[in-house]
């Protein structure tokens, strides 16, 4: 049996591109960018007298807080692996994660919460009608939260980061929003101001399907669940053809964070030297780790062909 599990950081070999510089520009964008926003958004919406803005503006504050803890889970998945997590720190991210989509979660009904009391209360000519400034923030926050959504998810994808690409979501999430945002104070506006209210409630559903996705993201990472059938097919095909495999016997492949760990048993020769199946198994570990850059550890099992009888 050969362990082939390496401790040393093989990232800058593996992928090109500054990982620390790219995670200090996706942070410093969201934060900021989501700091001014909901700064104007929370203004316009007290203003211009519009409820769902100002929902709106929360939601996009939560992005600060969430793009933080995405930070510090990536920061703190880098970490080398040391004598009490032999197999590394991926998993914190997969918790920054979860953090993140409770964060979400709760910002999401506290949203939908406020918007279905002003539905249900029935005094809807009480109700002010926004402004034309609460229009406008609607419309800004939409580009906004979509432009940020591609940066994100570009540098996530770059990264292979899944806390960040849930953070990609949760700007996503919030351009959608203020789709209801704006649908709802334009309603308002017309004569209908209980519509800004039901924006409200569009927002919580949009905040709360945000938030189970990542959430079951995180959940799915942090159990050991297998990266699929059709991704340890193209695997196990892949090895097969590498000289000196015979066949392999059995592949498994499990999520550690955003990395994969793989159990491999494969057949050599029987009549090969132990020094000469030791190679094929250390050919096949540096060919799979060059080739599936997401695979961390790879543990190889040789089993010898049967001898002819």
């Amino acid at each position: 049996m050969k362990n082939t599990a390496k401790q040393t950081d093989t990232v800058s070999r593996k992928n090109p591109i500054d990982e620390s510089a790219a995670i200090r520009k996706m942070s410093f964008v969201s934060v900021a960018g989501n700091a001014v926003l909901s700064g104007f958004k929370f203004f316009a919406g007290v203003t211009g007298n519009s409820g769902a803005m100002i929902s709106d503006s929360i939601h996009s504050f939560s992005d600060v807080i969430t793009t933080l803890i995405a930070w510090i889970g990536v920061k703190a998945s880098k970490k080398e692996a040391d004598a009490a997590h032999p197999y590394g720190h991926e998993r914190i991210e997969c918790i920054a994660s979860l953090l993140l989509g409770i964060v979400l979660l709760g910002t999401g009904l506290g949203v939908g919460k406020v918007g279905l009391e002003n539905i249900f209360s029935g005094n809807y000519q009480a109700l002010a009608v926004p402004s034309a400034i609460a229009l406008v923030a609607a419309v800004v926050s939409i580009v906004s939260k979509e432009a940020m959504y591609w940066y994100t998810r570009y540098y996530a994808n770059l990264i292979h980061s899944s806390a960040f690409l849930a953070d990609a979501w949760h700007h996503r999430s919030d351009a959608f929003s203020s789709i209801g945002s704006l649908i709802g104070i334009a309603g308002a506006m017309m004569g209908y101001p209980v519509l800004d209210s039901v924006a409200s409630v569009v927002i919580c559903l949009f905040i709360v399907k945000a938030s189970y996705d990542i959430l079951k993201d995180g959940v799915v990472k942090l159990l050991d669940t297998s990266c699929g059938e059709s991704y340890d097919k193209k695997l196990a095909d892949y090895i097969s053809g590498q000289e000196g495999v015979v066949c392999v016997d059995s592949l498994r492949s499990r999520m550690f964070g955003n990395k994969v760990y793989i159990d491999l048993e494969i057949q050599v020769d029987g009549e090969k030297s132990l020094r000469e199946a030791h190679q094929v198994a250390e050919r096949i570990h540096d060919d799979v780790e060059k080739t599936f850059p997401d695979v961390k550890h790879i543990m190889i099992h040789l089993n010898p062909t049967a001898k002819a009888v």
